[in-house]
């Protein structure tokens, strides 16, 4: 279990140089954005524009803050998705464009390499006390507005807005939560 604090996550620029990004974690440690094997980070998204390419990788998204996003995925009906959408799963290796609702968002982005990783990506909502099972040997739990202290096992601690929470061979355990916050959980498994 380990606590990624939000001014140590990794700013980089996007893979199409259109942005930036900010890496919450990746697997293997230090991977660059062709050879990961999963990956968690935010993105804030200031013009309509397309989306980096990643051969073989799946990607879900939900925006966190901002007006929304229409994305125009190939093959697809255009969608839009609010801070209040549930998460949205597609390829990311066909094109897919961002046209801006009213002004810039920032998203939450979960990446897995196709070929031997699955992922899955809820938004929870803390108001006291909570127990969410784990059911994947990866999980993160990303406290992105308010606070909360955990317990794991033998293991506690507090995430502020912003801050994460990495849990190695977590599959079958619980992580009891209590505050008032909301947060995303992605789950990363073997397929």
């Amino acid at each position: 279990m380990r606590i990624l604090r939000a001014g140590d996550h990794k700013r980089m620029p996007w893979k199409n140089g259109g942005g930036e990004t900010v890496e919450i974690a990746v697997s293997p440690e230090e991977a660059g954005l062709a050879g990961f094997d999963w990956r968690v980070s935010m993105a804030t998204v200031a013009a309509d524009g397309p989306f980096s390419i990643f051969p073989g990788i799946d990607r879900t998204l939900v925006i966190l803050d901002g007006n929304g996003m229409v994305l125009d995925i190939e093959g697809r009906a255009p969608v839009l998705l609010t801070a209040e959408s549930d998460p949205l799963a597609f390829p990311a290796d066909i094109p897919v464009a961002a046209r801006l609702q009213d002004g810039a968002i920032t998203d939450l982005n979960v990446m897995t390499r196709r070929a031997g990783l699955a992922h899955r990506l809820v938004r929870i909502e803390i108001d006291g006390g909570r127990i969410v099972p784990l059911t994947s040997s990866t999980s993160l739990l990303l406290c992105h507005r308010g606070t909360l202290s955990f317990r794991q096992g033998d293991e506690t601690g507090t995430l502020a807005s912003g801050d994460a929470l990495l849990m190695a061979d977590a599959a079958g355990s619980e992580l009891k939560i209590d505050g008032k916050a909301r947060c995303y959980l992605a789950s990363i498994a073997a397929s």
